[in-house]
């Protein structure tokens, strides 16, 4: 059974909707949950999710909501939290590891944390049994691709092309995926661009999707109430759930 990871922005629009959405993702074929930290310059995100960061910072988000949310979602649903290294940083490293962990939460997401910069935290995520998850990407050379993987933990992040996330542009990913392969047997997983058009095609060969775009453009509709944003995400991720597989 092929894996979804879905990602949505931690309290937008407001912290008790994210706990609910969560637990509804969860209980609706998603197995991973990954909570966004809203930040200022999303770098690697696309105009959807980089709106509702903004949103979310003008409506107050506080790094205590993201603890708030998980320390309810996490023991239920496999829960990761995705965000800039500088979010994290600023909490000390030393202090918020164990706190995750004691939360429940499995791992962390940075996307702008490389993996040189990575290793003097190997250890300290390894003691609070924390997943630093591996990005690799199209760009990366086959020796570059051996480092980050050679470790990888939990899944390989596979950026499914150089850009940013929900664009969904095309392209043969089979040969990149041979080359991680060659290099690590943790399970791949397809990040950016991932929809409910695009998913069967993206997850070919792969062991899961990351999807995010496509779950917070539900949750910018002005237009819809809480219960049916809800709703619609977790139509979302049953299409997609059943599309993988």
């Amino acid at each position: 059974m092929k894996k979804l990871v879905a990602y949505i922005t931690s309290a937008y629009p407001e912290k008790s909707f994210s706990v609910d959405l969560s637990l509804a993702l969860g209980d609706n074929g998603v197995d991973t949950l990954e909570l966004g930290v809203p930040f200022s310059d999303p770098v690697a995100d696309g105009p959807l999710i980089e709106k509702a960061n903004h949103k979310a910072l003008e409506f107050g988000f506080k790094f205590q909501h993201l603890l708030e949310i998980s320390e309810i979602v996490a023991p239920k649903v496999d829960t990761l939290w995705m965000g800039y290294f500088n979010s994290f940083y600023q909490q000390n490293m030393d202090k918020l590891l164990p706190l995750a962990s004691k939360l429940g939460v499995n791992g962390l997401i940075i996307p702008d944390l490389p993996h040189e910069e990575a290793l003097p935290y190997r250890d300290l995520f390894k003691a609070n049994s924390m997943s630093n998850i591996s990005f690799v990407a199209p760009t990366d050379t086959d020796e570059r691709i051996k480092e980050v993987v050679s470790e990888a933990q939990k899944f390989i992040y596979m950026v499914a092309y150089a850009g940013i996330t929900g664009s969904g542009q095309a392209e043969d990913l089979q040969p990149f995926l041979s080359s991680i392969k060659k290099h690590s047997s943790t399970p791949v997983y397809v990040g950016f661009g991932v929809n409910a058009k695009t998913a069967k095609a993206k997850v070919e060969g792969a062991h899961g999707v990351i999807v995010g775009s496509a779950f917070v453009d539900i949750l910018l509709k002005d237009s819809l109430n809480y219960s049916e944003k809800i709703k619609q995400c977790c139509e979302l991720a049953q299409i997609i759930k059943n599309e993988i597989n």
